[in-house]
């Protein structure tokens, strides 16, 4: 490992992936050796799931990046040169600072104006609690009505001496 290890590409998942990819051949360690890499760094990581993280093109979870990348040796600003890549794909770029509004004076035409850059788009945060939340909730819903028994067919039910004579 003389070299320096390659760089976070930032553009994509599948592309970052295959950073990841091109991480493990500089390593030049195998699976199990990494497994035992991350062990040492404090970290856990199995050789199936690095194997299957990078036979995928989906954006791997923060956690195992982070093992991965001090599996394969990479310490400091350059680890986290890796983990802020990710952090970027998965939520988008860091919105920029809201620039400070210039006077325009009262004669200024259109034409005179400088023009002024929309802002990024940034899609809407929507935390994974919710929607585990909300899949608890319907899964207790669920469970209650069927332990009250409204999923139960009336004809289970027979009549017996006992309840004809009272």
């Amino acid at each position: 490992m003389t070299t320096a290890p390659p760089t976070p590409p930032d553009t994509d998942p599948a592309a970052f992936v295959a950073g990841l990819r091109r991480l493990k051949a500089w390593s030049g360690l195998s699976y199990r050796r990494l497994e035992r890499a991350a062990a040492e760094a404090g970290h856990s990581l199995p050789y199936s799931t690095a194997a299957t993280m990078l036979g995928r093109e989906r954006l791997p979870r923060e956690e195992l990046v982070a093992a991965f990348v001090a599996a394969c040796g990479v310490r400091g600003a350059e680890a986290e040169a890796w983990l802020d890549a990710r952090t970027d794909i998965a939520c988008g770029p860091a919105p920029a600072l809201m620039p400070v509004p210039v006077p325009v004076p009262e004669d200024a035409t259109p034409a005179s104006l400088p023009a002024v850059a929309a802002p990024a788009r940034t899609r809407p945060w929507r935390p994974r609690w919710t929607l585990v939340a909300a899949a608890a909730l319907v899964t207790a819903l669920l469970g209650g009505v069927t332990a009250s028994g409204v999923f139960t067919d009336d004809e289970e039910v027979h009549e017996t001496r006992t309840s004809v004579r009272l």
